[in-house]
């Protein structure tokens, strides 16, 4: 499994949201990629970037994106918005590894099927998760399906995995879903990166004995709950 830091941007800046609520910012730093860099020194290969502006329709973070996309030295996911094809193309384009279609892709199935198609393993989609039922348009609309359906109906897409996040974990540093984790991994063909909640080694661990490719992790590198030297270092590939 591989540990993946979340560099998440808002007006400029990295921050650290409480819950997935916009209004419960608990870090801001106002160098990302200074952020970036200092990721990639502690020795994470791999790095999860994400325009929280565009996720909610406040704005756009794509020129900072793009800068930040010709500086890194490791591979890069992105997401946070991603609506259009032009959009998809362009973030490839500028060096995204990997790229996180959200909202859309789960609101309508046949533009992210031909997306995929288009690009096959290049896509991840994000599920973005509150008590076992998806969420889109930043965690504001729920839909009427449990994770497990999106799960099985995504199936048959050349994706390059899944991204489940416990929103009602994000940034509270008491731990993962784990029994989510564990059910989706047992239902997915496909790599599935987990976030929302990760807090000390043992949740890392945990998260790897139940399959899972990745996980991202946000707060608790932020705060120093977790040592980004021994995490980089246990979880690397």
């Amino acid at each position: 499994m591989i540990a993946i830091p979340a560099v998440d941007l808002r007006d400029g800046a990295c921050v650290q949201l409480v819950g997935g609520a916009y209004a419960e910012e608990r870090v801001r730093l106002d160098d990302p990629i200074g952020v970036m860099r200092n990721w990639e020194h502690y020795g994470f290969r791999r790095l999860h970037l994400v325009d929280l502006d565009a996720a909610t329709g406040r704005g756009s973070n794509f020129p900072l994106i793009r800068d930040m996309l010709a500086e890194a030295n490791v591979p890069v996911q992105v997401g946070g918005g991603i609506r259009t094809d032009d959009r998809v193309e362009e973030l490839l384009a500028a060096g995204a590894s990997r790229v996180i279609v959200g909202t859309r892709a789960l609101e309508e199935r046949d533009w992210l099927a031909e997306l995929a198609h288009q690009h096959p393993n290049a896509l991840i989609v994000a599920c973005d998760v509150r008590e076992r039922r998806v969420t889109t348009r930043g965690w504001a609309h729920t839909l009427p399906v449990d994770i497990l359906d999106v799960v099985e109906e995504l199936s048959g897409l050349p994706l390059g995995g899944l991204l489940v996040t416990a929103v009602h974990k994000e940034g509270q540093l008491d731990g993962t879903d784990l029994p989510l984790m564990e059910d989706v991994v047992e239902a997915s063909s496909f790599p599935i990166f987990a976030s929302g909640g990760v807090t000390s080694m043992q949740d890392l661990r945990a998260l790897e004995y139940r399959g899972i490719a990745g996980a991202v992790i946000g707060m608790a590198l932020y705060t120093g709950a977790l040592d980004p030297v021994v995490v980089a270092g246990e979880f690397s590939e």
